[in-house]
């Protein structure tokens, strides 16, 4: 094993755990930024912009293990769906890129020396560049400043739960900080604001924050409340039309049809259920959907509360992927994905938990053993999503 001290020796000893913790998912964005600009012929920014998407999941796994966040950072990168948000298309300004690094730079550093959260730092510099952005050259629904919020929100609200409802084994329980109440309002803010759609990840932070024990004012769970309303709101509008929505999902699945509407009995269809689980398989293969049930049996055993959380933000956009016969559907549905990945590489952590009780006499071999095996994901991804572009 590479003993990673020796590299972040002349920092203090604070700030050199702080270097190692980030270290994995720095590796994972880079990577997976190399890949993007190189093989999947991406613009520098939204090369960088999916990149940091990766950089959050990968942190949000980071207690898992090193190899392993990396690993299911880059299985994220090179699934179907994910990839399919590379490829060539409109640049922007290199002011307009410098002005958003610039501002993301200062309030990641602000929130440094207020908190001495550095993690939270980066996920608020990375909300900051994405609403710069956005406001800048981007456009209403962008699918990737969608992506690149679900990947922090997900990671606050994991880090918050992981924080209020640790296993008792490992710590006690602590009311959540500011900087993750805060952070999971203003992100959840900006992704409904840019897409309704994000507003299904609403009901997933409100149980997660009345599950946390942590006192709140008022007025946050009337600002919460409003933006939960603006977003439905905004789905109704955006998604729903008259026209389409009492049609037959039955004939509409039978002729072929991608509109992007909702229809109303689109849930009752078998072939809609079918289709959805053809999706998913698609992403990480049958072993890894497979795998992916048995992380969120594990763990909602062993994190209740975080199994309960991730479940209903991942039933929400499994509703949705049911009932909406759009084309985009695959990519609207990139917040499932990102929560399935968090299932599958923690059932691979737990398979290696169980290999190290078998193997008393070799730990190290009973790690290895399945992450080894967990890294041929990416690589098969990687060979799968090349091939067909």
């Amino acid at each position: 094993m590479i003993d990673a001290n020796r590299f972040f020796t002349w920092l203090p000893d604070d700030q050199r755990r702080i270097a190692i913790y980030w270290l994995p998912a720095f590796i994972a964005g880079m990577l997976a930024w190399m890949a993007f600009v190189t093989t999947g012929q991406t613009p520098l920014v939204r090369a960088t912009g999916l990149a940091l998407v990766i950089v959050g999941v990968t942190l949000t796994l980071r207690r898992l293990g090193a190899i392993l966040a990396v690993t299911g950072g880059l299985a994220l990168a090179f699934s179907p769906a994910f990839w399919s948000q590379t490829g060539g298309g409109d640049s922007i300004g290199t002011a307009t890129t410098v002005v958003a690094l610039i501002a993301a730079s200062f309030a990641a550093v602000i929130v440094v020396q207020m908190s001495r959260r550095p993690y939270i730092a980066l996920g608020l510099g990375a909300s900051v560049f994405a609403m710069i952005f956005w406001s800048q050259i981007g456009t209403p629904r962008s699918l990737r400043l969608t992506g690149l919020l679900t990947a922090w929100l997900l990671f606050l609200l994991v880090d918050a739960l992981f924080t209020s409802n640790p296993r008792p084994d490992e710590a006690q329980p602590a009311p959540i900080e500011n900087q993750h109440t805060f952070g999971l309002l203003i992100i959840l803010c900006v992704g409904t604001l840019n897409d309704p759609l994000f507003v299904l990840l609403a009901p997933a932070v409100i149980i997660g924050l009345w599950l946390s024990w942590t006192p709140l004012p008022r007025w946050f769970w009337a600002a919460l409340s409003i933006i939960t309303l603006i977003g439905i709101r905004g789905i109704i509008v955006t998604y729903i039309d008259p026209a389409w929505w009492t049609i037959s999902a039955t004939e509409a699945e039978r002729m072929g049809i991608a509109a992007p509407y909702i229809l109303a009995d689109g849930w009752r269809v078998g072939a809609r259920w079918v289709n959805l689980m053809e999706v998913i398989i698609h992403q990480f293969t049958l072993v890894g959907a497979a795998l992916s049930i048995l992380g969120l049996a594990r763990l909602a055993r062993w994190y209740p509360v975080l199994g309960i959380v991730s479940m209903v933000a991942y039933g929400f956009y499994a509703i949705f992927g049911l009932v909406y016969f759009g084309a985009d559907r695959e990519v609207l549905l990139m917040p499932l994905f990102i929560i399935q990945i968090v299932w599958l590489t923690y059932a691979v952590y737990t398979f290696g938990q169980w290999l190290e009780k078998s193997l008393r006499s070799n730990v190290q071999r009973a790690h290895w053993l399945a992450t080894s095996a967990y890294i041929l994901l990416p690589a098969y991804l990687f060979l799968l999503v090349t091939r067909v572009t």
